[in-house]
């Protein structure tokens, strides 16, 4: 499709697969699969949940929000709902947000998903991004903790100075699709790689190292780190700026590339059900995404 190979891309990103969803299938349909398993984990009832924060930029439609369309196909008729736009970030910034709500009593159940159709905005033509994204989603429930369990720390951070780095140009209300006029569009996702990198390595890092002193916490003491899989080797630029082994680094990018707002809760969800999480864990949570935005979090499981 591009010229490329199979060494190029896995030399320079460690993506192997990556997962496309066939065109009549929604993004609010992966959203909801990963909010049901979600809610059997947590045994939770549609009408026992508060809030929906959906993390996504690629939603169903420009108007109404994906939180109400999921909201919609799951009956959750006593929930707030609303969507948060911060790219590759967006699962962590609706983390904190949980966190910030549950903690100051408005909420006591919130449903947090990360899901993305990027395929409907990956332009496979272009060599700089076509082999990186994939489609998925993942969730989780956030309710109140007893003792010292749950969100210990969260940090956000972003700098619009580089929005062009990483963006999707046309399809907004400054060059709308009706003002293009059968040209060419522009509706995909279009990045600057070599910029990126060097952005995303320094701002993981800070993220992370942010979020362990917040929480009184060093790169020793993490049991388990689940990035942003976005790129092998800014994952291991970021575990080394921290000081944890690549050992205690959870890995699945090989598998999925880089799904936005889905990445961390997929890579999560995958550590948990290959035993790689147990009671008391410190998990160290960060991600990096157009914006440009960064987060992190600390749990303990």
């Amino acid at each position: 499709m591009v010229e490329t190979s199979d060494e190029w891309i896995k030399t320079r990103t460690g993506i192997v697969e990556r997962r496309v969803s066939k065109p009549e299938d929604e993004a609010s349909d992966m959203a909801v699969a990963a909010a049901r398993q979600a809610m059997d984990m947590a045994h939770a009832a549609p009408e026992d949940i508060d809030l929906i924060l959906i993390a996504t930029v690629t939603p169903d439609y420009r108007l109404p929000s994906q939180a109400c369309i999921v909201q919609k196909k799951m009956g959750m008729k006593n929930a707030a709902a609303m969507d948060i736009a911060a790219a590759c970030a967006g699962f962590l910034n609706g983390l904190s947000i949980a966190d910030a709500y549950i903690k100051s009593g408005q909420f006591r159940k919130i449903l947090v998903i990360g899901a993305e159709k990027l395929s409907s905005v990956t332009d496979y033509r272009d060599r700089n991004t076509c082999v990186l994204f994939g489609d998925g989603a993942g969730a989780a429930i956030i309710e109140p903790t007893e003792g010292e369990r749950g969100i210990l720390s969260t940090f956000l951070k972003s700098d619009g100075r580089y929005t062009e780095l990483l963006w999707i140009p046309d399809g907004g209300s400054k060059y709308p699709y009706q003002s293009l006029n059968g040209s060419d569009p522009r509706v995909y996702i279009k990045m600057n790689g070599s910029e990126i990198f060097k952005h995303a390595v320094r701002m993981m890092g800070e993220a992370s190292l942010k979020v362990l002193e917040s929480a009184g916490l060093k790169g020793e003491d993490v049991t388990l780190m689940v990035p942003h899989q976005a790129n092998i080797r800014i994952i291991e630029s970021t575990a080394r700026r921290v000081g944890i082994p690549m050992e205690k680094v959870y890995l699945n990018i090989a598998y999925y590339g880089n799904t936005s707002a889905a990445s961390v809760p997929l890579a999560l969800n995958e550590a948990l059900r290959n035993g790689k999480v147990k009671e008391n864990d410190i998990i160290l949570m960060a991600a990096f995404g157009g914006g440009l935005t960064w987060s992190a979090a600390v749990v303990r499981w």
